[in-house]
């Protein structure tokens, strides 16, 4: 019987190759194809922003992502996307990421920041401008962790150091039984968003302190000096005017254009008669310092140096914990972007400073995504330690808002030449600042994102703080910016908030080592039947002597 099956398996795959074919090629595809895949993770993801700004273009320009995912700890990054988490970011593994063409680069941030060491935030807070001054074609996220993403980050960690053993035959094994993670974007490509304006009602971004403590602010100087203005016996020689500017990080083209708008299109304006001057606020929240920055000094005998004079004495009367001190610096219109708000005012020729904690415009925490809502521990309980990055304490934002109130109200009401002391307090009582109402606000503003690509003239933000504004104030309007068509000053891009997905998936030396399995074990097959008669007659001779023996 076997020598009669052998014949035909025999003649059958030798004489007839397709029916070998139709056999063993079915057999194959059902070993290979691949298992399918499966979601490990959906997560959001916010891409470093992509903008250009008179011809020069910032950020990242990419916004596309479908690669497997690395830790910078592997020696190969090119086509791969690098996790790191905010702990083990440097500058150095950046750009290693970067010099190697890695696919994206993923950076986890802690939800709660305060419990990141002080030097670890300064050091990304300083490398902040310089990464978004450079123009990559590698796309950048950062992504909130959770307990999910740091599974994904602790087994593409240990996949990847793997990669540094010293013995080949334990890279390639645990290469091929490791899990690997793809990580693919729902976004299409970025493109330039048309006829975008922006809004002149705030300096748009997720900034606690800058400048939501500044906006804060405004609000609640509206409001104090809305009930001295209802009545004709408390209302001033001055009109006040409250501006809430939008564009502010992109060289401020809110300003800008508003200032153009209103001194160069229009026959009567406001800004025509005289200004006596113009008070930026930014960066109020935080800090025993407030500094005065000017272009000018102002000199004795006007509203300006009225202006500085009062702020010496409110503070040196009423709150002598506070260092004020003015701050001397030139414009320098060779600069790609100016330094203070105020300086865009200068230029036109108004008088103007800004008031702020910050000693230099260069302090990193103007414009990083690390000024959060984050309440000190001293401003709760009055002891522990501040948290890490910037911050806004509520006290010292009440204090601030106080002492420019005060200082105010004392040059719009010229109480030093009427002999007012200095330890004179005007807002007490049901007058005084609503400690309340600044947190309430900047929780409001931090709880949403407001950068300026995300904000459009029918948003939440804009409205709601054109509602806010329209209880104290009369005659609240918006104003609208868009770039030139022809050559605009600024150009926004799409596609910064997307979601990733991590499946979980083989590496491709899985597949190549499947593959040579499976070859193997067909050639073998294919071999053994194709000399079946062979085959059977050497074990037909071991049974046999076996059966001998015994």
């Amino acid at each position: 019987m076997f020598e009669e099956a052998s014949e035909v398996f025999d003649n059958m795959f030798k004489s007839s190759f397709p029916l070998t074919f139709i056999v063993f090629i079915p057999a194959v595809l059902i070993l290979v194809s691949p298992l399918p895949t499966e979601a490990a993770h959906e997560f959001t993801v916010y891409r470093m922003q992509q903008y250009d700004l008179q011809g020069q273009p910032y950020g990242t320009r990419n916004a596309i992502l479908n690669t497997e995912a690395r830790t910078v700890e592997a020696e190969v990054l090119s086509r791969r996307c690098v996790i790191m988490r905010l702990v083990d970011f440097s500058y150095e593994r950046y750009q290693k990421a970067l010099r190697q063409s890695a696919g994206a680069v993923v950076i986890i941030l802690p939800k709660n920041m305060s419990t990141m060491p002080q030097d670890i935030v300064q050091q990304f807070m300083e490398l902040e401008p310089e990464m978004l001054a450079t123009e990559t074609i590698v796309p950048v996220y950062f992504a909130l962790e959770d307990d999910e993403l740091l599974s994904i980050y602790t087994q593409t960690l240990t996949t990847s150091s793997s990669q540094g053993s010293s013995s080949a035959a334990e890279v390639l094994i645990h290469t091929a039984t490791a899990n690997g993670f793809q990580m693919v974007t729902s976004g299409a490509q970025s493109k330039a968003v048309s006829d975008w304006a922006i809004t002149s009602l705030e300096w748009l971004s997720y900034g606690a302190d800058s400048n939501g403590s500044g906006v804060s602010m405004l609000l609640e100087l509206a409001r104090l000096f809305s009930r001295l203005y209802t009545y004709k016996r408390t209302h001033a020689g001055y009109n006040l005017l409250f501006f809430v500017s939008g564009g502010g990080k992109f060289n401020y083209q809110g300003t800008k254009r508003w200032l153009e708008d209103n001194l160069d299109h229009t026959d009567s304006s406001l800004l025509q008669d005289n200004v006596a001057f113009v008070l930026c606020l930014d960066t109020l929240g935080n800090g025993d310092s407030l500094h005065l920055h000017v272009s000018k000094p102002p000199k004795e005998g006007t509203t300006q140096y009225a202006l500085l004079k009062e702020l010496e004495t409110v503070a040196s009367s009423q709150y002598p914990e506070v260092k004020f001190s003015m701050v001397h610096k030139k414009i320098n219109l060779a600069d790609d972007t100016l330094a203070w708000e105020h300086e865009r005012f200068g230029i036109r020729r108004l008088p103007a400073f800004t008031l702020s904690h910050l000693n230099s415009h260069r302090e990193a925490q103007r414009s990083s995504i690390m000024d959060v809502r984050s309440v000190s521990p001293s401003s709760r309980h009055g002891v522990g330690e501040p948290p890490a990055g910037p911050y806004v304490d509520l006290r010292k934002l009440s204090r601030n808002t106080k002492l420019i109130a005060e200082s105010l109200a004392r040059v719009i009401y010229n109480l030093t030449e009427k002999g007012a002391p200095g330890d004179l307090q005007i807002f007490t009582e049901q007058m005084q600042v609503q400690e309340e109402q600044l947190s309430s606000v900047v929780d409001w503003l931090t709880a949403q994102p407001r950068a300026a690509q995300l904000v459009d003239k029918d948003s939440s933000v804009v409205s709601t703080l054109e509602y806010h504004l329209g209880h104290y104030l009369k005659d609240v309007r918006r104003h609208y910016v868009k770039a030139d068509k022809r050559d605009p000053e600024f150009v926004f891009y799409d596609q910064l908030k997307q979601t990733m997905n991590a499946y979980r998936v083989k590496p491709a030396i899985f597949d190549l080592l499947l593959a040579v399995c499976i070859a193997a074990y067909l050639g073998v097959i294919y071999l053994a039947i194709q000399h079946f008669g062979v085959l059977y007659s050497v074990v037909r001779r071991i049974t046999a002597s076996k059966t001998k023996q015994h």
